[in-house]
């Protein structure tokens, strides 16, 4: 049954329910077989998304901006140093104004509570294009990714390798609200942080998931469809990016670890990969990887979020 998302916003998908989540799917499926067949889509003609980069971006900048094209709307671009933004102007007043002029803002930014504070005080809706605390657009389209490869997610093992950052909470959020097992392994010291988890539990027992934080890589990957990475040190954190290095070379994904996941295992990665790191080139280079199909439906699943929402 559809379920109608107007001027919500995507802050992290715990606040989604299942029904809007295959939504976003469903939609994503429609509107990805449109581009490919040529046929127009436009269904936020005059629309305006405001897109804030406090981060570097490669794919949300790029995949935001076509999106909102194609959809026949307009994105306006802001780096950190375009607006007056927690400078000389609060949140508050920020996002009251930009309420006056836009139809929605996509923000990608360091500190989680900026994203919620945008839609605490605008009057549009606001997409978290990722925080240090949720990446929930990369996991969604995860989540669709999977999706269109193994053709299900319930009772599906994704194993998760490395920080427990916020692709891992995201990953714990969505895979316990689809009905996904998921096992996280990471050092001491790097795990999920404890909420996320706890949230992440409530869902998995009213949809059946089964999550596992633990530190054996072996362990994690034993049986896994879906076997998962992200960098070790994050944008932020460079100065720790040697001891962090020491401390994860054994959660490496390479032909050894993954031959502990079924053989029709799909390799996973949100990129940028720093490759002879978290995963060796044998296997971001694999057939069993699917890294770029990952990255194409990033465009796919955010005109679907901009679409509903917007």
């Amino acid at each position: 049954m559809a379920v109608n998302m107007k001027a919500k916003s995507l802050i992290e998908i715990h606040h989604l329910s299942h029904e809007e989540i295959w939504q976003i799917f469903d939609l994503s499926r429609t509107l990805k077989e449109k581009r490919l067949t040529g046929e127009s889509h436009k269904l936020l003609e005059g629309k305006k998304l405001g897109m804030i980069f406090s981060k570097p971006s490669t794919r949300t900048r790029v995949s935001f901006e076509v999106g909102i094209f194609e959809l026949g709307g307009t994105g306006l671009y802001f780096n950190q140093n375009d607006l007056q933004l927690k400078k000389s102007e609060n949140i508050h007043d920020t996002a009251k104004v930009l309420s006056r002029y836009l139809d929605g803002i996509m923000i990608r930014t360091f500190d989680h509570q900026d994203v919620v504070d945008l839609a605490k005080y605008g009057s549009i809706p606001v997409i978290n294009g990722l925080t240090d605390l949720h990446h929930p657009c990369q996991v969604l389209t995860d989540l669709f990714t999977i999706l269109e490869k193994k053709r299900v997610l319930k009772g599906l093992k994704l194993a998760y390798l490395g920080d427990g950052n916020n692709m891992a909470h995201s990953l714990l959020h969505g895979c316990s609200k689809v009905g996904m097992d998921i096992s996280i392994a990471s050092p001491s010291g790097y795990t999920p942080v404890d909420f996320v988890v706890k949230e992440s539990l409530e869902n998995a027992k009213y949809f059946g998931s089964k999550i596992e934080i633990i530190e054996d890589p072996v362990e994690a990957v034993k049986d896994a469809d879906i076997v998962y990475t992200d960098v070790w040190a994050s944008m932020g954190q460079e100065a720790e990016a040697l001891e962090r290095k020491k401390k994860f070379m054994k959660f490496q994904i390479n032909p050894e670890l993954v031959r502990n996941a079924k053989d029709d295992y799909l390799f996973m990665h949100c990129l940028p990969a720093h490759r002879g790191d978290e995963v060796v080139d044998e296997v971001i280079d694999s057939s069993n990887s699917i890294v770029f199909d990952e990255a194409e439906n990033r465009l796919h699943v955010q005109k679907a979020i901009m679409a509903l929402t917007m």
